[in-house]
Order: structure tokens, then C-alpha cells, then sequence
């Protein structure tokens, strides 16, 4: 009995072992080919903005399909979906590698996010079918540090490769994680069980192509021009806008739709995906604004800017898991406020912070966000899937991995455009230090606003939520 109990618990963790690589290397597909962006415009002979397409087709393929990517899990089979994506991940990672042009390494870079977006929409979708209801804030937390690992691992990680073997093996580096990844779910993750037929018809065609075109629109918008808003970003805009009315429409006479309005009537799930998209807005203020504060106000060269940047991610990495013990602990509505107002207390640290204290005046606030973060996601994220019917958990996880994506592209734009507004210049790289620190403080004044209405959305669901069982006949 003991014996199959420990082997029973080491399957656990095989499977989870599984489901965090598969986390580690959708993050690291996203922030190590950053690094290589120099190296690539040499390589190919291109300008800036033709190589940037190597990032934005990766961002693109995930926020595009990540939630009909998690429907599609729902309906035909999580376990067979995310083996596949975990090969389609691995084989775009050495075609992409190989890859002769740029624009060939762009198409496999749209294929490899296209696996991500498998991996980051069923990884999450997984996590209640893999460990006991107690554990899940523990599960969510590890996911959270492997997320944070592969962004922080990945300029990195990045760099020492392309200086050691050349920009191929960024790629390269995926193809062998990406086969042990396959192994260990193919052995330890649960089979799918049988569905009616009829079930694995009921797939939303129009829904799916109009929420992707949708996405693609809005993140187009918000990307091209370095977050201007030109013409063609406002026609983007407006098309983003048309479409969510058309889709809205849509649904809500569907017959078997891509998501379900009515889920968006539970106040724990709109919160959440509120919530989410409120405060990954504001973690990418600290990505975008940081070099900027410490190059420009604080005089430091690029190799302790970067050492000083790299506080949050290892923070996050280092708080995670921690961070979903203590959900299972005392309860992910109590655990998410918790991190909400340390999130709050660390952007008013820096909207109100004086020149006189240095980097450490700059990365103690930012220890305080980014643990406040680790600690929100892991509840956050547990709270909204222990929500979820099993057979709706893969397009709730793709809808939460869509918020946090669509609130760091917003974020990048919308904080990007405060910074430069406080900094009043049109070059920040050669503004004054103290019109700099202006823009800092206001971006983390605006930061510290939604980090507030975020606090009293969460709030306001939980007393929601509350009422709502306090009404219910005995």
C-alpha cells in the first residue's frame, strides 16, 4: 500500500514535471529571441523593423488562438492537443534554426507560438486533473516560477549561446527540452477520456476566426509604431473594436459557442480576468520604464542595468512556489487582496520616490511589486480555475493566459506613452535625468491607480461572491 502511494506521488510529480517545462519554454520562446535581434539583422542583411516580425509572429500566433486553442482541448482530448503542440513546438524550433531568410524564420517562429499558445492554454487546463483540490495554489505557484525562470533565463541564456555557437542555437537550445517535455506527458500526464460525437463537432468556426482577427487587430494596434497612434493604428482600433461587437453577436447565438457570455456572470471569473489584465498592464511598466530610469536618471551602464532588472524576475522565480503554498494556506481571495496591496504600497513607493536613494530606492519598490504579483497570479489563477467545470477548464485557462498577454501588450503601449508624456521629450535616451524621474513618477502614479481599481474590482466580487451564498436557501 505505502509503495504505490510513493509511486502514485512520484507520477504526480513527473507530470507536473512535465507541465513546468512545457511552461518554462512558451516563456522562453518569448524573451530569448529578443537578445538576438542585433545578431539577426546582420545575419540577414534586414532593418529593425523587418526583424522585429521574429518576436511579434511569436505574440501574435499565441494571443490570436490561445483561447480556441483551449476550447479545442475542452472538446477533443487536452492530453493528445498538448502532445501534439509540444511537438509542433519542437520541430518549429530547429526549422527555425536552419531557416535559410528571414521571412522562413518568421513563418517558423508564427508556427512555434502556435505550439506555445498549446502549451500555455492546456499546462493551467491540466493542473486540476494532475494534483488534489489542496494542492492546486501550490501547482499554480510552481507555474508561476517557471514562467518567471524562462523570462529571466531567456536574454541570458540567450546571449552566452549566440556568443558561444551563433543565433541558430536560440533555437536550437529548445529542440532537446522539447522531447523530454513529450516523454514525460506522454508517460505521466492522464489519458483523455472517451467524449460523445457529438461533442467533438460542436467547434465555433465563425467565433474562433472573428476572435482571432479580433486579437490580431488590437495587438497589431498596439505594437506596430512603438505604441503611436498613427493612422493605420486607429484603423486597427476601430477594426478591434467592430469585431468584438460582431462576436459579442455572435456567441450569443451560437450553438455550441466558443465561450460561454454567461460565464462572465460569475463575479470570481470576470474579476479574475479583469484583475489579471489590470495588473499585468502594470508589470510591464517596470519592464518598459526600468532601463529607461536607471540608464537615463541614475547614470548606470548597461551591464548593471541589466543586473538591476534581473530583481524581478528572480524574485518572482524565487516567490512563487512560496506563494501558492501560502494560497493553499489561508485562501486564494485573502491571498489575492494581500498581493494587491503589496503591488499598491510598491508603485506608490516609486511614483513618490526621491532621486537621493539610487538603485536601491528603484529595485526595493520593485522586490515589493513583483512578489506581490507572484503572490496574486498564484491565487488569482487557483481561484478562477477552482471555478471551472472540468470540461470548460482549457478555455478558461486559454481566456486567463489571454488577459495577462493582452494586458502586457497593453501595457508596453498605454505605459510606455504616460512615461514619454511626464518625460516631456521626443528622445528619451537624451533627456534630462530630472524630466526622467518625472516620468517615472507618473507612470507609477497611473500604475498605482490601476493597481487600486483592480483592488476594488477583486473586492467587490469576494463580497459578491459572499452575498450571493448568503442567500442561498438553507
Amino acid at each position: 500500500m505505502a509503495t504505490a502511494a510513493a509511486a502514485e506521488r512520484i507520477a504526480m510529480r513527473l507530470a507536473l514535471a512535465s507541465l513546468s517545462l512545457s511552461m518554462l519554454l512558451s516563456s522562453l520562446g518569448t524573451s530569448i529571441a529578443n537578445v538576438g535581434l542585433p545578431t539577426l539583422m546582420q545575419a540577414f542583411n534586414a532593418t529593425f523593423q523587418e526583424v522585429q516580425w521574429v518576436v511579434l509572429a511569436y505574440l501574435l500566433a499565441i494571443t490570436t488562438v490561445i483561447v480556441s486553442i483551449g476550447r479545442l482541448g475542452d472538446l477533443m482530448g487536452r492530453r493528445r492537443l498538448l502532445l501534439g503542440g509540444i511537438l509542433l513546438f519542437t520541430g518549429a524550433s530547429a526549422l527555425c534554426g536552419v531557416a535559410p531568410s528571414l521571412w522562413l524564420l518568421i513563418a517558423a517562429r508564427s508556427a512555434q507560438g502556435l505550439g506555445a499558445a498549446i502549451m500555455m492554454a492546456l499546462t493551467m487546463a491540466f493542473v486540476g486533473a494532475t494534483v488534489p483540490p489542496a494542492r492546486t495554489g501550490s501547482a499554480m505557484g510552481l507555474l508561476g516560477t517557471m514562467s518567471a525562470v524562462g523570462t529571466a533565463l531567456g536574454p541570458t541564456l540567450g546571449g552566452v549561446l549566440i556568443a558561444g555557437f551563433g543565433w541558430p542555437a536560440i533555437f536550437f537550445i529548445s529542440v532537446p527540452l522539447g522531447l523530454l517535455t513529450w516523454l514525460l506527458a506522454r508517460r505521466f500526464l492522464p489519458v483523455d477520456q472517451p467524449r460523445a460525437s457529438a461533442a467533438r463537432i460542436g467547434f465555433d468556426h465563425i467565433g474562433t476566426l472573428l476572435l482571432a482577427l479580433t486579437l490580431a487587430a488590437y495587438a497589431l494596434a498596439m505594437t506596430l509604431g512603438r505604441g503611436s497612434v498613427g493612422l493605420l493604428n486607429a484603423a486597427l482600433l476601430a477594426v478591434a473594436v467592430i469585431g468584438v461587437s460582431l462576436f459579442v453577436r455572435t456567441e450569443a447565438h451560437a450553438a455550441a459557442p466558443l465561450i460561454r457570455l454567461a460565464l462572465f456572470r460569475d463575479p470570481i471569473l470576470s474579476a479574475g480576468f479583469a484583475t489579471s489584465l489590470l495588473v499585468t498592464t502594470v508589470v510591464m511598466a517596470t519592464l518598459v520604464v526600468g532601463p529607461f530610469y536607471l540608464s537615463g536618471a541614475l547614470a548606470l551602464d548597461a551591464a548593471r542595468v541589466g543586473l538591476a532588472m534581473s530583481a524581478g524576475p528572480v524574485v518572482a522565480a524565487l516567490t512563487g512556489v512560496p506563494a501558492g503554498r501560502l494560497v493553499d494556506r489561508i485562501g486564494a481571495q485573502r491571498s489575492s487582496i494581500v498581493g494587491l496591496v503589496a503591488m499598491a504600497v510598491g508603485c506608490a513607493l516609486l511614483a513618490l520616490l526621491p532621486g537621493g536613494f539610487g538603485v536601491a530606492g528603484y529595485v526595493a519598490p520593485l522586490t515589493v511589486i513583483t512578489a506581490g504579483y507572484a503572490l496574486f497570479q498564484a491565487a488569482n489563477n487557483t481561484a478562477v480555475m477552482h471555478q471551472v467545470a472540468p470540461a470548460e477548464r482549457g478555455v478558461i485557462a486559454g481566456l486567463l493566459n489571454l488577459s495577462r498577454n493582452l494586458g502586457l501588450i497593453t501595457g508596453a503601449a498605454l505605459m510606455g506613452a504616460v512615461f514619454a508624456f511626464g518625460s516631456a521629450s521626443g528622445n528619451l535616451m537624451t533627456a534630462r535625468a530630472s524630466a526622467v524621474a518625472t516620468g517615472l513618477h507618473l507612470t507609477f502614479a497611473v500604475a498605482t491607480a490601476l493597481v487600486l481599481l483592480a483592488l476594488l474590482i477583486a473586492a467587490a466580487s469576494h463580497a459578491r461572491r459572499a452575498s450571493a451564498k448568503g442567500n442561498r436557501p438553507a
